[in-house]
């Protein structure tokens, strides 16, 4: 096979670059001859998302632009806008004039400005109050403003807006608090500023676009709130299938799907690409995750913009990594009883779910550094977990009471419908005093706190999650300690079954159980390592949550269970 390689024009390229690049395939020639080639590709279409845009590329490639106006969301916390820079050059290609172009640009980005939008202006505002330097950072904030409100939050305006307008902090620190509606304003008003301001971010509706030119300007997914078409996935396979024989690798590209995109939907694309003879592809259903890298404001996604929002105007925690997308439950009337549905199989958000009067549940008492903790648990008549019960009797009267009523809210979420998941994973690996080594707990030998022990250790009892513990059940039945302890040998799927398992394993005669000899033991460890390194890990115990998953990481280790480092990022 004889591959002609694209000629390099030295005298567009530094020389150094061209000296490298020589040296490179003269060295993978000669290395080649020598040992054989294999698995060789001599071109591929690599991921560029993040290098196309620090190149200020509007598209990467075979890959459509997400939409129009965009925001992409920082590893560091918060949201930037991106605008698509193509448009004005295609409408100038389509033959349009240059003030048709700026009004189409304007429908689509706005003016930028509140000076002169009508009934919400400027002016009004600062007639009702707002000084001239708080509305000249909202006026600096439109232009990579999501919407009208974010412009408007506490922590643009600053405090001393409010108090200029008479809003105490106990009132605009509240979730949900909009300046604009405080002062006034309807809703129409706010909309009607916020296009005046914002734009529709797409061109679909534009005054003075044609019929049929809508498709040069569609998108992965719709642009604007007025957006409604979309590029299929269909198209994205025709387009890569275009471009594969021209590849000798695979392309790295994202085939969007939209949300109501179906089981089906994804069956046929990757049928689809089988059948176009494609190397490799790669879906993403949108929404399919809390947190992705880019979002675009289309036709019914007002959630996610409020949760935007609520991400930069600091109504969601500090530590919250992803944006919930959280619908408000319904309000009772004042001084109405609280609804209990019981027997229910789940529980509507805004509905509580009661208990029954006599109800099951386990006791665990151990030792974490010295500490006696108690956890008693209650369960449902399916086993699940609907409330806990915690103390700590040889501490302070303060931290008793704020452990109890820490447990009467977890229980209280519980019958809520929050899922257990949500709070083991929330309160797992948290780090305060008393921590270290735990006493009385077959499965949990280490823990980082006493609420990354309670959470752990409902996590092993009601969802199985046997990777929180230090210890596996199988480990206790290659050492006999399981015969030892029947309480601890039932089903972990539901403390309920555990419960009734441990009844009768209590009731049944204890079998004789051959002693290890001290020897084996000591080799527990070391066998531990030794299956930790086949497994692909260093086999060394984690510094943090004492599991043996740490991988390396450069030249450092990484831990894959709680994510610590040895000390590399």
């Amino acid at each position: 096979l004889t591959v002609t390689p694209w000629p390099i024009v030295a005298e567009n390229c530094p020389a150094n670059l061209v000296e490298a690049a020589k040296d490179s395939w003269d060295q993978a020639l000669a290395l080649g001859e020598k040992h054989g080639f294999r698995n060789a590709q001599v071109s591929a279409i690599a991921p560029t998302g993040t290098i196309g845009l620090l190149m200020d590329c509007d598209t990467t490639g075979v890959e459509p632009d997400y939409a129009l106006v965009k925001f992409k969301k920082l590893a560091g916390g918060g949201y930037f806008k991106i605008i698509n820079g193509s448009v004005p050059p295609a409408l100038r290609s389509l033959g349009y004039s240059e003030a048709a172009i700026g009004e189409i640009e304007t429908f689509a980005l706005g003016h930028g400005t509140l000076k002169g939008a009508p009934a919400l202006s400027y002016e009004s505002l600062a007639a009702k109050g707002i000084p001239t330097a708080a509305l000249d950072k909202a006026e600096g904030a439109l232009k990579t403003a999501i919407s009208l409100e974010s412009c408007f939050a506490p922590y643009v305006l600053g405090p001393e807006a409010f108090a200029a307008v008479g809003v105490p902090e106990s009132t605009w620190s509240l979730q949900g608090f909009s300046l604009l509606r405080h002062l006034g304003y309807s809703e129409a008003a706010i909309d009607e500023a916020e296009l005046f301001a914002c734009g529709t971010m797409g061109v679909e509706g534009a005054p003075g676009l044609q019929a049929g030119h809508e498709a040069v300007f569609d998108t992965a997914t719709p642009s604007g709130k007025r957006g409604t078409r979309a590029i299929s996935w269909q198209a994205h396979i025709s387009m890569m299938a275009a471009v594969q024989p021209f590849v000798s690798g695979a392309i790295s590209k994202t085939i969007n799907m939209p949300n109501t995109a179906t089981y089906e939907d994804v069956k046929g694309a990757y049928m689809l690409a089988w059948r176009s003879m494609l190397k490799s592809i790669a879906l993403y259903r949108d929404g399919s995750k809390l947190s992705q890298p880019l979002s675009a404001l289309a036709p019914g996604a007002d959630v996610i913009a409020d949760s935007i929002v609520a991400l930069q105007t600091g109504q969601y925690g500090e530590d919250e990594e992803e944006v919930p997308a959280v619908q408000e439950a319904p309000r009772r009337p004042s001084g109405s009883a609280e609804p209990e549905l019981p027997g229910l199989p789940s529980s509507p958000r805004g509905i509580r779910r009661a208990l029954p009067n006599r109800r099951a549940g386990y006791t665990q008492k151990v030792h974490l550094a010295g500490h006696s903790i108690f956890v008693r648990t209650g369960e449902y008549e399916d086993g699940t977990l609907g409330e806990i019960f915690l103390d700590m009797h040889k501490e302070g009267a303060a931290f008793r009471s704020i452990l109890n009523s820490f447990a009467i809210s977890v229980s209280l979420g519980l019958q809520y419908g929050v899922p257990l998941e949500n709070y083991v994973d929330a309160f797992t690996f948290s780090r305060f005093e008393p921590n270290g080594m735990v006493q009385g707990h077959d499965y949990i030998k280490m823990s980082t706190s006493v609420l990354d022990f309670i959470f752990r250790d409902l996590a092993i009892s009601y969802l199985g999650r046997r990777e929180l513990g230090q210890v596996k059940p199988e480990d206790l039945e290659a050492t006999g300690t399981q015969n030892k302890r029947p309480a601890t040998t039932a089903s972990l799927s539901h403390g309920f079954e555990a419960g009734k398992a441990s009844l009768v394993q209590a009731d049944a005669p204890a079998r004789p159980s051959i002693a290890a000899p001290a020897s084996n033991a000591m080799a527990k460890p070391k066998e531990s390592a030794r299956n930790a390194r086949f497994k692909g890990y260093e086999g060394d115990p984690c510094p943090v949550c004492g599991h043996l998953t740490l991988v390396r990481n450069g030249t450092c280790l990484k831990c894959e269970t709680c994510g610590s480092t040895t000390g590399c990022s």
